[in-house]
């Protein structure tokens, strides 16, 4: 990052950091969102069990965790450019090789690649550096904004993954999406942001402060909490279009959903993520301003219910084509509006210095989510026949989670004493 430049000035709540914080992380979640839709076409290539090619995203997933703190971390040491460069190298060539990849060890394998460069390009990096950008006054909505951004890439992502699947080959479409991510690097070219003073107190390092907020029982609940986050949206995106063409067994000339265009259940499938991503545009920004106004810790707890609830009414009735729109409106609604408000409450507790790496770390339990809820997908459904236990499994989740941010302390940590209290004036 170059010394010496300015942060950009005013309170305007549009400034070039964000503008390119949208455009990368569009295009990454564009990409990311899509491998649900490669899981029939390869395993069906060459003979896979279900559990194979979903085993490789449980793991791109886990890696993303695993990758989200330590990117954060280069990018509050070396600027956060290079981190992401750096993750787009790893995104992209993961891309490319995945395409050579003719075995479940190699996908594997690979999938890990992918899920660091998704770390590097991913809400981690991205949002610290925005949040950094933006006034105390816009923070939480532009929070909100580039984590519609990510909305905005599933909108697109799953419907041009089908529309090139259905042109050519799953490798060259592997290919063609590597192209995207180098070429959305051209965007960091308005990403120059200072970060803020070293120092967040005296003696207190990346290391102190790390070792303090771990110890915190708030930073804790946090991290636990979003372990259902991970799991239901890792799930769906991985197995909800084979889902639907397992469970609608085709749309019905004359509906309502054939007459929407929609002809196919392989068609529904792309269309229901699409629709997904579409409300959780309106939902994460009505999440990030909602989060400026209202205790974040009570708004995370009213969304996992609600996901609870959506979820255990969508498997409890018939999946018909309806029935799938329904539940992609509501829970887009719903799907990633705990990020901007997860994210601010990191950064309002802990302080915005190393709010990268402290959420990157939050974020690792919400990819071990991730990771159980795509594996068990596939796992579970080699062994049963179908994806009833996983869905129970995340409803149940998602009542923890509801629960456990009740016991969240919002109160900034400066301002409590070692005993959990408030600090003396």
């Amino acid at each position: 990052m170059s010394a010496g430049v300015m942060r950009p000035s005013g309170p305007a709540l549009f400034n070039p950091v964000l503008i390119a914080g949208c455009i990368i992380i569009l295009v990454g979640f564009a990409v990311r969102s899509s491998f649900g839709l490669f899981q029939i076409p390869i395993a069906e290539e060459f003979g896979w069990m279900r559990a194979d090619f979903s085993f490789a995203i449980a793991l791109q997933n886990l890696f993303w965790g695993i990758g989200q703190p330590l990117f954060s971390a280069m990018a509050e040491k070396y600027g956060d450019r290079k981190a992401i460069i750096a993750g787009a190298i790893c995104y992209a060539g993961g891309l490319v090789l995945s395409s050579f990849a003719v075995t479940p060890g190699q996908h594997q394998l690979l999938e890990m690649l992918v899920g660091f460069g998704i770390a590097g390009t991913g809400f981690g990096v991205i949002l610290a550096v925005v949040g950094r950008s933006a006034s105390e006054r816009y923070r939480s909505i532009s929070l909100g904004i580039v984590t519609a951004a990510g909305s905005a890439g599933q909108v697109v992502g799953p419907p041009l993954a089908q529309h090139l699947l259905d042109q050519m080959p799953w490798q060259t479409v592997f290919v063609v999406f590597a192209g995207l991510v180098a070429v959305s690097m051209l965007a960091l070219t308005l990403m120059k942001v200072p970060l803020p003073e070293r120092k967040v107190a005296a003696g207190e390092d990346l290391g102190t402060v790390v070792k303090r907020a771990i110890k915190d029982p708030t930073f804790m609940f946090i991290f636990l909490g979003f372990f259902s986050c991970g799991y239901q949206l890792a799930f769906i995106t991985a197995h909800f279009p084979a889902f639907i063409a397992e469970m609608c067994s085709s749309v019905e000339p004359g509906s309502i959903i054939h007459a929407l265009g929609i002809t196919s259940t392989s068609i529904l499938g792309a269309v229901a993520l699409a629709t997904i991503g579409i409300f959780n545009m309106i939902g994460t920004l009505l999440a990030g301003y909602l989060g400026n106004l209202y205790s974040r810790k009570y708004l995370l707890v009213g969304i996992y219910t609600l996901r609870a609830i959506v979820s255990a009414l969508f498997i409890i009735y018939p999946v018909t084509p309806v029935t799938v729109f329904m539940f992609s409106v509501l829970m887009g609604g719903l799907w990633l509006a705990t990020v901007p408000i997860t994210s601010g409450l990191v950064a309002q507790i802990y302080g915005l210095r190393y709010m990268g790496t402290l959420y990157g770390l939050v974020f690792l339990s919400h990819q071990i989510g991730g990771f159980m809820g795509v594996w068990l997908g596939g796992s579970l459904y080699d062994l049963y026949g179908n994806y009833t236990l996983v869905w129970w499994v995340g409803v149940g989740v998602g009542l923890f989670s509801a629960l456990i941010h009740l016991v969240v302390d919002e109160r900034p940590w400066d301002k409590r004493d070692s005993s959990g209290g408030l600090q003396p004036a």
